[in-house]
């Protein structure tokens, strides 16, 4: 098996422009009045079991099959606060501009309606762009919730330096394998 990495380009200095005010945002001290808040998604295999798993017995643990049914995709959206360790996961059917946009006006209205200016650390997807607000809400609406948001960008190749995207790995490895979340039982 060939190990991949990710390595950044080489005397890149948009990559060293975006990784400086990224970890520059990180080296803030808190202030609720401009929270810090990581935001990333990750697309989730659904799968059901075929066969009912063999129950927990002394001296045995619960055991399932290896062969499962497909039951499609689903998308998890992650917001992370790590100056106050606050994080919330919304699961949804797909991930489209409109939902990226439906989840920003969460984020505004919902989890930080007094703050000044949310500070939003993100990747560059396709979908994390101020005009998916556009599609989603009418423009005055649109603009509200862009005014409230000061976009920082990871580097490309650098999605590393966003840290609600280690708090997603961290779900997929202890949270979302087969048999523990995201499975449908007979």
């Amino acid at each position: 098996m060939k190990e991949s990495w990710v390595i950044p380009p080489v005397a890149n200095a948009e990559f060293v422009c975006q990784m400086e005010d990224i970890l520059e945002l990180y080296t803030r001290p808190y202030n609720p009045d401009y929270p810090l808040v990581c935001f990333d998604e990750s697309s989730k295999q659904l799968i059901s079991e075929v066969r009912k798993p063999l129950l927990a017995e002394p001296g045995q643990v619960e055991r399932y099959d290896y062969e499962y049914q497909r039951e499609g995709v689903c998308n998890l959206f992650m917001m992370f606060e790590p100056l106050v360790g606050w994080r919330h996961v919304e699961v949804t059917d797909q991930r489209t501009q409109i939902d990226y946009a439906q989840q920003i006006k969460y984020l505004v209205d919902e989890c930080y309606p007094h703050a000044q200016k949310i500070q939003l650390a993100q990747d560059n997807l396709n979908t994390h762009v101020r005009a998916s607000l556009y599609k989603a809400f009418l423009p005055n609406e649109a603009r509200r919730i862009l005014d409230k948001i000061q976009f920082h960008h990871t580097p490309k190749h650098g999605s590393w330096l966003n840290m609600a995207e280690i708090e997603l790995s961290v779900l997929n490895r202890q949270c979302t394998r087969p048999g523990v979340l995201l499975t449908k039982m007979f």
